[in-house]
């Protein structure tokens, strides 16, 4: 199996749906001699933030000086980009040779009778044991749906769960209030857990400090008070955090500080366990961290940012953003959007700093038809033109924009290594 056959197999797995539960992935685990328990982790879970939050924490462990795994998803430009070693991609090499090893287990799994694990599953286990392979010092871990019974949560207890904001997404699967989906979540604290939590909303964070209270788990939360931003633009940020001065991160975005804050947290909590992170460490490991498609600016005549913000709580930050740098400017949007989320409520948060949108249609199964977003967008009176392709809308939007517009594509992950690699090519 050489890499590319490694990757239709892995996407091949999808027709097996997304389905939560351990059993599959820890019978996979079991046949692999359990390489997970081999590891040590940081486990991040929440609803927005998730990835800022592991690229933030995963540069100061590297600037510490600690060979660290990081695990992400989903992938923006390619598969390789969700499983990472210091910053770099796992292997072509590897991926086919431990590919290869879990299709004999899942075929052993498949000829007793057993489920065939997901899609995700496969690539947990893919991942568990490249790290394990490479001798991480510590994995950051993100969770892919949920907590309690996503894949990632087959681990024992780490040495930090991360609990990021949380909102309202993925309710067909976690629950209709922030209550039932804050449950899930909360679900990665495990008994004598070290817990960080960004602030939320009451009815969410009384769930977390429950569970965490029921299983004698230390929780320690972020302090936004305590952040003074000393400068803001699209390209860097510089703030202060308690005693931590002039710090410099290069994402944009205010909501980007409150991450930081929340990594910050998460590396003193690992510094007083007795991983030696110091200050010099915190401090270039926020200035180097990156994580491309959050509110990430592409170009600058005109002003182009992409944003993988898709749900109504990530747009409203998009929207904070883009009134905070560029106050009583109008929107060119790009927007492309799965048919499960909610489209109405993201147009109506950005309608009125909207001069038009060019909605594009999105490689997903999933996807809303760009026609059908534009009908509701007309609804409202504000332009909307279909473009279906991706590089069209680009085009179109540039043309309509000006060399001094500001334009902005937003709504769904899955577009974004497309409006990425435009860019790169041009």
């Amino acid at each position: 199996m050489d890499h590319i056959e490694a990757l239709e197999y892995i996407r091949d797995s999808l027709k097996f749906g997304s389905i939560l539960g351990l059993d599959r992935i820890e019978s996979l685990l079991e046949r692999m001699d359990n390489p997970h328990r081999k590891l040590k982790y940081v486990h991040v879970a929440g609803t927005n933030g998730k990835g800022s939050t592991v690229a933030f924490i995963s540069s100061i462990l590297m600037a510490a000086g600690y060979k660290v795994g990081t695990y992400t998803s989903p992938s923006i430009e390619k598969f390789n980009e969700r499983i990472r070693v210091n910053g770099e991609d796992i292997e072509n090499e590897a991926l086919a040779r431990i590919t290869s090893d879990i299709k004999g287990l899942i075929d052993d799994m498949e000829s007793k009778g057993e489920e065939n694990p997901t899609e995700f599953e496969i690539t947990t286990a893919l991942a568990f044991q490249y790290f394990m392979d490479k001798e991480c010092d510590i994995v950051v871990l993100e969770v892919g749906l949920g907590g309690r019974l996503d894949s990632t949560n087959v681990i024992d207890t780490p040495e930090a769960c991360v609990i990021t904001t949380i909102d309202y997404d993925h309710m067909e699967i976690l629950g209709n209030t922030l209550a039932l989906i804050a449950s899930e979540k909360a679900g990665i604290i495990k008994s004598g857990s070290e817990v960080v939590m960004y602030p939320q909303a009451n009815e969410a964070e009384e769930v977390i400090l429950r569970r965490a209270d029921s299983l004698g788990a230390r929780v320690r939360k972020a302090d936004f008070d305590s952040i003074h931003i000393l400068s803001s633009d699209v390209f860097s940020q510089t703030f202060n955090y308690k005693g931590l001065l002039a710090l410099t991160i290069r994402l944009a975005g205010l909501h980007q500080t409150r991450n930081a804050a929340v990594a910050i947290e998460a590396a003193l909590l690992l510094s007083e366990k007795g991983w030696k992170i110091d200050e010099e460490a915190i401090r270039r490991g926020l200035d180097s961290a990156r994580w491309p498609g959050r509110f990430e600016l592409l170009c600058e005549e005109p002003i182009f940012i992409a944003d993988g913000a898709h749900n109504s709580q990530g747009v409203a930050m998009l929207r904070n953003n883009l009134e905070h740098l560029f106050p009583d400017k109008k929107i060119t949007f790009i927007m492309g959007v799965l048919a499960d989320k909610d489209y109405a409520e993201m147009v109506n948060e950005v309608a009125p700093i909207a001069q038009r949108f060019i909605t594009v249609d999105v490689d997903n199964k999933r996807a809303l038809p760009c026609e059908e977003l534009a009908e509701i967008i007309e609804e409202l009176e504000i332009e909307a033109i279909a473009a279906h392709d991706v590089n069209a809308g680009i085009k179109l939007a540039m043309l309509l924009a000006g060399w001094d517009g500001i334009i902005c594509s937003f709504g769904s992950l899955y577009y974004v290594g497309k409006v990425r690699e435009y860019f790169g090519n041009n």
